[in-house]
C-alpha cells in the first residue's frame, strides 16, 4: 500500500516551512522535526535527554570551573575566548595618557553536553567555581540537544557524550 504524506501549508516552523509529518500524518515526539535517516537505517532521532551548558564566566576562573566540572564526571568541554558585556557595561582605560572606554570585556566560554541526570549537579558546580560576587561573574544557559553523535563511531545519544 502506497501512503502519501502532505504537510499543511498553515502554520510550520517559524522559517515557513510546513513540519515534516510522520505516516500516521503525526508531528514527530516533542513537537520536533523529523531527522534524516543514518546510512545504517537508524534514525537520528533520540529519545535521550541531554543538555548543552553554555558558561561565560571571567577568564581567571576557567581552571576552577574545569576541575569542578571533572569532579562530578563531565568529561570533556570546549573553550573559547570571547569578549562581551552585560550590566556591567565595560569601563574606561588610560593608554599613553589617553582615557578610553573598553567596551567589550574578556570572558570565556565554557561548553558541556551533559546527560539529564548531571544537569543540576553540573550548573550547581559551576555557579560555585565562577562566583566572586563580583559584577560581571557571567551567565549560564542551558540548551536541550536533540542528538549528539560520535564521528568516530557512530555512537549516538547518551553513548557518544
Amino acid at each position: 500500500m502506497d501512503v502519501a504524506v502532505t504537510a499543511p501549508r498553515t502554520g510550520g516552523t517559524p522559517s515557513g516551512e510546513a513540519p515534516l509529518l510522520g505516516v500516521s500524518g503525526e508531528l514527530p515526539k516533542a513537537g520536533r522535526k523529523a531527522n534524516a535517516s543514518h546510512a545504517n537505517g537508524l534514525s537520528h532521532y533520540s529519545e535521550d535527554f541531554m543538555k548543552l551548558i553554555t558558561a561565560i564566566i571571567k577568564p581567571f576562573k576557567l581552571d576552577e570551573a574545569r576541575e569542578a566540572l571533572s569532579a562530578i564526571g563531565v568529561s570533556g568541554i570546549t573553550v573559547t575566548e570571547v569578549k562581551g558585556f552585560g550590566r556591567q557595561k565595560g569601563h574606561t582605560e588610560l593608554y599613553r595618557g589617553a582615557e578610553y572606554v573598553v567596551d567589550f570585556l574578556p570572558k570565556v566560554k565554557i561548553e558541556a553536553a551533559v546527560s539529564d541526570d548531571i544537569v543540576d549537579q553540573a550548573i550547581e558546580a559551576l555557579e560555585r567555581a565562577a562566583r566572586t560576587g563580583k559584577i560581571g561573574d557571567g551567565k549560564i544557559f542551558v540548551t536541550p540537544i536533540e542528538q549528539v553523535i560520535r564521528i568516530r563511531t557512530g555512537e549516538t545519544g547518551a553513548d557518544a557524550l
